[in-house]
């Protein structure tokens, strides 16, 4: 069955890095369009950063230029390279797999504070 595995959040200070990662297992990974969401208790979820199959990207206005989003398809692994973090960048964060439905993982948390 699909299975999306996130790891990498973590507390850090305003301004600081982080790197997600998400393993993808139970489907093609590199054949299919990989995301990354975040979401805020009491939010909709919303949309940070997608990266197609053949590698074009596309990221929230919030985010561009601060965070990268990147694939390994050799190790079935989406990143999302964090940088420049803010505190409203605290939330939730979500991998995504665009197969014949939406796929989602456990999601990590992102805390930014100092």
């Amino acid at each position: 069955q699909v299975r999306l595995v996130e790891s990498g959040g973590g507390l850090v200070q305003p301004g600081g890095s982080l790197r997600l990662a998400c393993v993808g297992a139970g489907f093609t990974f590199s054949a299919v369009e990989m995301g990354w969401y975040r979401q805020a208790p009491g939010k909709q979820r919303e949309l940070v950063a997608v990266i197609s199959s053949g590698g074009t990207t596309n990221y929230a206005d919030s985010v561009k230029g601060r965070f990268t989003i990147s694939r390994d398809n050799a190790k079935n692994t989406v990143y999302l390279q964090m940088n420049s973090l803010k505190p409203e960048d605290t939330d939730i964060y979500y991998c995504n797999a665009k197969l014949w439905r939406f796929y989602w993982g456990q999601g990590t948390q992102v805390t930014v504070s100092s």
